[in-house]
């Protein structure tokens, strides 16, 4: 593979690094889908408590932030925060989104 530089790399080297780079963004976003659920049981235990919550634009942007999936868990698994129609039509939509995104991301740079 010719990079227009002089460089070149064989194709499985190349391929070889792609593939190591997915299993790392991969990898990350597990971790912080991860940290976003927890972010979700933690806030439903605050309002058990009567203690200070955690923002609702703090638990949106952590789901549009490719937390989707940890956010949409929490959501169900906590029982956290289904009844609010931004939540319950909005954590969806931006799962949706994060999927296109991070697909399209593998179609352009991996396949």
């Amino acid at each position: 593979m010719d990079f227009g530089n002089g460089v070149r790399f064989k194709k499985d080297v190349y391929d070889g690094i792609m593939m190591n780079n997915i299993g790392i963004i991969l990898i990350i976003l597990i971790a912080w889908n991860i940290i976003v659920f927890a972010v979700y049981g933690m806030d439903k235990s605050r309002a058990k408590r009567n203690e200070r919550r955690i923002s609702e634009k703090t638990l949106l942007l952590s789901a549009a932030l490719f937390g989707g999936a940890g956010a949409l868990l929490g959501m169900y698994i906590f029982r956290h925060k289904t009844k609010h129609l931004k939540f319950k039509i909005g954590v969806p939509l931006l799962l949706i989104v994060n999927i296109v995104i991070v697909v399209t991301y593998m179609r352009i740079y991996v396949f």
